[in-house]
């Protein structure tokens, strides 16, 4: 089995920071991209940001210069910086991952089950 697993989130102000987390556990055997998505209540599910197993990155327009992705040494835990929040940026964060099950071929996405974070005064 495979488990993604957020923390980190909660209430922010408006230009406050706060970082978020997701480790990935279980039979393993390959992962790939790993990324952020948000969903707004009332909107369709979109890519915040991506990064590759190399270390490569991709930012939304929307949170250029504000947010930055990274990932352990290991490679199994993503991270998410956000700097200046926004009211915009209230939304369920979801982690995502490509990972290959030990003694399979195919990779697969995984989602996590999300973290709400709220840009409220």
């Amino acid at each position: 089995q495979v488990q993604l697993v957020e923390s980190g989130g909660g209430l922010v102000q408006p230009g406050g920071s706060l970082s978020l987390s997701c480790a990935a556990s279980g039979f393993i055997a390959g992962l790939k991209n790993m990324g952020w998505y948000r969903q707004a209540p009332g909107k369709e599910r979109e890519l915040v940001a991506s990064i590759t197993s190399d270390g490569n990155t991709n930012y939304a327009d929307s949170v250029k210069g504000r947010f930055t992705i990274s990932r352990d040494n290991r490679k199994t835990t993503v991270y998410l910086q956000m700097n200046s929040r926004k009211p915009e940026d209230t939304a369920v964060y979801y982690c995502n991952a490509e990972i290959r099950r030990t003694y399979t071929f195919d990779y697969n996405d995984y989602w996590g089950r999300g973290t709400q974070v709220t840009v409220s005064s």
